[in-house]
């Protein structure tokens, strides 16, 4: 079959693979039929390098057609349409019972000290797989799959595999008050379907912030209050601006949208690439200790947040030694919430909004549709932010 693999930084190339088979009686292959590039595979292609190995195979964000289940998979049979959730999980160990699918006990990749296993994103989360392929195993398929009806095109439901239930966990986390205020940093796939998410639940004043004009477009086209990060000298300009529109307190919350790779912090961007430089063992050993982020977004966000306010934290960070202004923190009583999405927590609650009326906007949320073999040019382009790009769909 052919995949998209990881060859090295920013060098993603589309090859021929063995195909997946049956190897546990709780797996299921499907036929990828379209599967998403996502922000976190940006981080893949610039800077976890370490922790990749080539040859690693893509991708996160698949849906398809069932085409071969193991005799453990009650449930599903050849010829379901089901999208897969990116991470890897049980449905019945204590964690998973816990709508904490993300920390599931039977697939943590315990060796590393981390989470439950994800597909196609790196050794740390056990080199699984991924779904930038013509087809996909699917193991644990007893519990992840979800199933969805026949007749809407893919976008109606692909999203379920990781945009909407982290949008979705975002929006939650944050905590909004009725009628309340939240500010998004980052207004990539994420960061947009977070503002919509707000704005179905309830929240009176959605503020947007990003230094991307298509992006700023797209948000305010739907009602959200943008600002663009490049029309201010300072971080505490923009601060002031937003606190204006908020009694001069600041949002309720603030999602963090943007996470490791935010625009600024040089210094910590220069350790980042000179990681990704070394031989794999050492870039690796040096990421796992001493890592750092660049940090921006997290600072505006934890300056920006009323007081007693929430932040809630989905842009992926990966550093082990980063410093964070405790005093601040502390003095404001700020409350944070972060972590990869439970999917299967928050499906049932999302269903309701793919309808034909589509108040989420999902049939025409990506930007680009391309083939599967177009998949070099796709990542360059949306790691340029160039063309428009905030979402591309792929069709193997």
């Amino acid at each position: 079959m052919k995949a998209v693999t990881w060859q090295g930084k920013r060098d993603v190339r589309v090859e021929t693979v063995p195909d997946p088979t049956i190897q546990e009686p709780t797996d299921a292959v499907i036929r990828v039929t379209s599967t998403g590039l996502c922000g976190s595979d940006l981080h893949l292609y610039e800077v976890l390098t370490p922790f990749m190995t080539p040859g690693d195979i893509l991708g996160h964000e698949p849906m398809g057609i069932v085409e071969e289940v193991g005799p453990g998979v009650p449930d599903l049979r050849a010829g379901d349409r089901v999208v897969v959730p990116f991470q890897i999980a049980c449905g019945n160990c204590w964690m998973c019972l816990n709508s904490l699918p993300t920390q599931c006990e039977t697939t943590q990749v315990t060796g590393e000290g981390m989470g439950a296993a994800l597909f196609g994103y790196t050794r740390l989360y056990g080199a699984v797989p991924g779904g930038q392929a013509e087809y996909l195993r699917v193991p644990q398929a007893q519990y992840g799959p979800i199933k969805v009806p026949e007749g809407p095109a893919d976008d109606r439901f692909v999203y379920l595999s990781d945009v909407l239930p982290t949008a979705w966990q975002a929006v939650a986390y944050a905590d909004i008050p009725e009628g309340g205020s939240v500010a998004v940093l980052g207004l990539g796939p994420i960061g947009d379907m977070a503002c919509r998410v707000a704005q179905v639940c309830g929240a009176g004043r959605v503020f947007g912030v990003d230094l991307v004009g298509d992006r700023l477009r797209r948000a305010r086209a739907r009602g959200v209050e943008t600002f663009d990060l490049r029309s201010f000298d300072s971080e505490k300009e923009l601060v002031a601006a937003i606190r204006d529109r908020t009694d001069g307190r600041g949002p309720d919350a603030v999602i963090d949208a943007v996470g490791t790779e935010a625009h600024g912090s040089a210094a910590a961007r220069l350790v980042q690439n000179a990681s990704a430089l070394l031989p794999r063992k050492i870039g690796g050993l040096l990421a796992e200790r001493f890592s750092v982020d660049r940090l921006a977004a997290l600072h505006t966000a934890i300056e920006l947040v009323r007081r007693g306010g929430t932040l809630s934290l989905t842009g992926v960070y990966g550093g082990m030694a980063d410093p964070m202004p405790m005093l601040t923190m502390f003095d404001k009583q700020i409350q944070i919430r972060m972590g990869q999405a439970n999917v299967r927590r928050w499906v049932d609650e999302i269903l309701p909004y793919l309808t034909d009326e589509d108040p989420l906007g999902v049939d025409d949320f990506a930007t680009h549709r391309v083939p599967l073999s177009e998949a070099p040019q796709a990542y360059e382009t949306f790691q340029q932010k160039r063309d428009g790009a905030v979402k591309f769909l792929m069709t193997p």
